[in-house]
């Protein structure tokens, strides 16, 4: 059974990853309104990742005897300057997101809550990819920041990203 402390902190980090999904579809939505559906489909394949993670959360919550407690979703910004701005403030989430995912497990080590520790461990390898990603994808960015061309033969890379749902359980 998991300590108070512990299931009102996950609940906030599920509430969160709902709140990171719907914060991609806004920024998939301006990549869009750019026509860059390369970029939007990077974005749209993130906010599906952020719904997965939500889930894993969720779904461990109730394994756990707890019970999820959804919360409002509040409006993520959607007024982006350029590119660069929107990686930037991607860079930026997924470097809060890894902060909270950080905090937890800190709980779950001071807790001695080893299946919480487990299950924060995927989290945690996973936020190295993601923010290696958006780091990754903000250096070429400001490389090509004055080159269409460049923009565009990013824009196509990204068009081929596909979704993977994860094979990992609980």
């Amino acid at each position: 059974m998991l300590s108070n402390t512990i299931l009102n902190s996950l609940n906030e980090q599920v509430n969160f990853e709902f709140y990171s999904s719907y914060t991609y579809l806004a920024m998939a939505s301006y990549a869009e309104s750019i026509d860059l559906s390369g970029f939007a489909n990077f974005f749209r394949i993130q906010a599906k990742e952020e719904l997965d993670h939500a889930m894993k959360i969720y779904d461990y919550i109730f394994q756990k005897n707890g019970v999820v407690k959804l919360k409002e979703i509040i409006k993520p910004q959607s007024d982006f300057n350029s590119l660069i701005d929107l990686f930037e403030r991607g860079y930026k989430h997924e470097q809060l997101v890894t902060s909270k995912i950080y905090e937890l497990a800190d709980m779950a080590f001071e807790e001695k809550e080893h299946a919480t520790i487990s299950l924060l461990k995927w989290f945690i390898d996973e936020q190295v990819e993601e923010e290696n990603n958006f780091n990754t994808l903000l250096k070429k960015l400001r490389r090509a920041e004055d080159n269409p061309a460049a923009i565009y033969m990013i824009d196509e890379e990204l068009s081929k990203r596909v979704y993977t749902q994860p094979t990992t359980t609980i």
